[in-house]
C-alpha cells in the first residue's frame, strides 16, 4: 500500500505474485493492518505447532512464518535462541518441517505460509531444490536473514523460478541507497526490523521509527511490513497506517509458555481487536 493504493510485487517479471495478491486483497478488504505472527518449527513439539497455527487461523491472522530451527541463529534473541536449540534436541529435521508445512497449507489454505531459516540450511539442502521444494508444498515467501542478494545470486534465481519470493530486510541503519537496492530484490514485501539487533527485544516505537518507516515506505516497491520487540495490541495500533503487516513472534513464545494456549488465544484476539478498529 502507498498512499492507499496497494502495492504490486517487486518480482522480475513485473507480475503480481500469489503472495503479494493475498497481502492486496487484504488491504482492499479494508483492514487496516495485517498480521503475520511466528513459529519456531518442532518447539515444544509439532503438536503445539499445529494448534498455535490453529488458533492464527480461527483469529484472522493473514501470514504465518515458520522458521526452520538452526543451531546459530544469528538475528534470533536469547527466547529464540533457546527455543531453536530445544527443537534441534528433540529431533526436528528439515525434512519434518517440510512435512509439516505441507500438512498446514493444505490445512489452513486462507493462510499464507512462509518459511524462514538460514542460508546454510538452504544449501545444505540444495539451493534449487529447497526452493522447488518451497514452491511444491505451498510455501509462498522465503526469509533467509543470511543470504544477503549480492552473495545469493543462485537463490535469488531460483525464487524467481519456481514463484517463491524472497523478503528482504531492513533496519533503521539501512542507507536510503542501501534501502532503493533492497526494495528493488525483495519480494511479497519489505520486511522492516523496527531496530538493530536480534529479535525478542522490547521497541519504542516513535519519532525514530516513524522516520525509518516514511523511508521504507518511499523507496519500498512491495507492501511493508514491521517486526522485532512488537509485544502488544497498542504496538500494533501504533503501527496503523504507517505499515501494511505487523509482525509478532517472541511475544507469542513467551506466552505459549507463560500461559499455554488458553493464554495465546486471549492475546490473539486482543490484536483481532485492534487491527479490526480503523
Amino acid at each position: 500500500m502507498k498512499n492507499g493504493t496497494p502495492l504490486s510485487s517487486g518480482n522480475t517479471a513485473n507480475t503480481r505474485s500469489e503472495l503479494a495478491r493475498r497481502i492486496a486483497d487484504g488491504t482492499a478488504s479494508g483492514k487496516p493492518i495485517q498480521l503475520m505472527t511466528h513459529q519456531i518449527l518442532g518447539f515444544p513439539d509439532f503438536d503445539a505447532n499445529y494448534e498455535m497455527i490453529r488458533l492464527f487461523h480461527e483469529n484472522g491472522v493473514e501470514l504465518v512464518e515458520l522458521q526452520l530451527p538452526f543451531s546459530e541463529p544469528i538475528a534470533d534473541g536469547p527466547v529464540f535462541l533457546r527455543a531453536n536449540q530445544a527443537a534441534l534436541a528433540y529431533g526436528t529435521t528439515t525434512a519434518r518441517c517440510m512435512a509439516f508445512a505441507e500438512r498446514v497449507v493444505a490445512d489452513f489454505p486462507e493462510i499464507s505460509f512462509i518459511f524462514m531459516t538460514y542460508y546454510n540450511i538452504v544449501i545444505q539442502y540444495g539451493i534449487r531444490d529447497f526452493v522447488a521444494k518451497c514452491a511444491a508444498i505451498g510455501i509462498r515467501g522465503l526469509i533467509v536473514p543470511d543470504a544477503y542478494p549480492e552473495e545469493s545470486g543462485e537463490f535469488l534465481d531460483a525464487c524467481r523460478e519456481f514463484g517463491v519470493e524472497p523478503i528482504l530486510i531492513v533496519t533503521p541503519y539501512t542507507s536510503n541507497a542501501r534501502l532503493a537496492y533492497l526494495s528493488g530484490q525483495t519480494g511479497g514485501f519489505l520486511y522492516c526490523a523496527a531496530r538493530k539487533g536480534v529479535t525478542g527485544s522490547k521497541t519504542s516505537f516513535g519519532e525514530e521509527s516513524d522516520e525509518f518507516l516514511n523511508r521504507a515506505r518511499t523507496a519500498a516497491k512491495t507492501p511493508i511490513a514491521v517486526g522485532f520487540g512488537i509485544q502488544s495490541a497498542e504496538d500494533v495500533a501504533f503501527l496503523k497506517g504507517k505499515c501494511d503487516i505487523a509482525i509478532i513472534g517472541t511475544q507469542l513464545l513467551i506466552i505459549l509458555e507463560r500461559d499455554g494456549l488458553a493464554g495465546v488465544e486471549q492475546f490473539l484476539k486482543s490484536l483481532a481487536s485492534t487491527v479490526s478498529r480503523t
